[in-house]
């Protein structure tokens, strides 16, 4: 039997299978499909999804590994790309590896992001890094986004404790202003009290003793009042020095928060998040360069470690003027 049309094969699987159609002639175009490549992928694809269809319980596996010699995951990688691939030429030109990476991204995203990236022109495995970094950009972007409303939520709720610490703070003052007039009011009185004969009630009673006892019973009293006085005042300070500490306490914390959300803000932008990532890796790939320069410069001979310092030396160059 001759090799079959690609365009025939193609046209024909994406026709209702015909009745004469036998598990033997898929199993022809599948083994034909894979030494044609290309368009051909699709073929693969829509042949499987046949084949699984047709086949009985049990005989899918021994006739995928024994017949067409694939294992199950590449049987299911060639079907999901019949199934959510549609551009033939673009597959034909990726190939089946970039094309089967290309499926981790969302199909909304998959005809922008290879435009952006120039998959066409990229290794599978430069794709693949591709893939990552902004997988990894995304879910940096995102976590930023939690953190960003988390930072907003926590900005609300200590923008409203400022509110009562302001009025706590606002009480404790009035408070202790009161309790400071009331000590010095009391203060006063005791002295005058001090400097005075007490006054007699009774115009009869001339015994001395009983008027020094009056007059120290209105002292103690009076003493006992400032005293009161006294405690109620340093209560009112340490209320007073306890909302300001309080307060001084939110309004950091509440700076900090109002940081963590414009820096949220920044990490929830994909571009910024990616790169930071790009950063990251290139601070991690600077630092393994650094080791074995110095690993170079220590052996005898220094050409190595010469050639090395130029290279290093370049790439920074090439980096300062990407930031110009």
């Amino acid at each position: 039997m001759g090799k079959p049309d690609l365009g025939t094969l193609i046209a024909r699987t994406m026709a209702p299978p015909a009745e004469d159609r036998t598990i033997e002639v898929i199993t022809g175009e599948i083994l034909d499909a894979k030494r044609a490549g290309g368009e051909a992928i699709l073929t693969i694809g829509r042949c499987l999804i046949e084949a699984k269809d047709m086949l009985s319980h049990g005989e899918w596996l021994p006739w995928l590994t024994e017949q067409v010699e694939f294992s199950p995951r590449t049987a299911q990688n060639f079907m999901r790309l019949a199934r959510e691939w549609s551009n033939t030429q673009t597959l034909a030109d990726l190939g089946a590896s970039k094309a089967l990476a290309l499926l981790a991204l969302p199909p909304e995203e998959r005809e922008q992001f290879m435009e952006d990236h120039k998959v066409i022109d990229m290794s599978a495995r430069q794709l693949e890094q591709a893939i990552k970094e902004r997988d990894e950009a995304k879910a940096s972007a995102e976590q930023a986004a939690v953190e960003q409303r988390a930072a907003e939520q926590a900005r609300d709720k200590m923008a409203e404790d400022m509110k009562f610490l302001n009025v706590r703070l606002a009480g404790a003052k009035e408070d202790r202003e009161q309790a400071m007039q009331d000590v010095a009011r009391l203060e006063s009185e005791l002295a005058e009290l001090k400097a005075r004969p007490v006054d007699v009630a009774v115009e009869t009673v001339v015994d001395q003793a009983a008027i020094d006892k009056a007059r120290a019973d209105a002292i103690a009293e009076m003493q006992e009042k400032l005293d009161k006085a006294l405690e109620a005042k340093a209560r009112a300070d340490n209320e007073w020095k306890s909302a300001q500490a309080m307060l001084a306490t939110v309004q950091e914390q509440l700076r900090d928060s109002e940081r963590a959300r414009k820096n949220a803000v920044l990490s929830s932008d994909e571009d910024i998040a990616l790169f930071k990532v790009l950063f990251q890796q290139a601070q991690e790939n600077a630092n393994k360069m650094r080791g074995i320069l110095l690993k170079l410069r220590g052996r005898s001979d220094q050409t190595a470690a010469k050639g090395v310092e130029n290279d290093m030396r370049a790439l920074a160059e090439a980096i300062g003027r990407c930031a110009e």
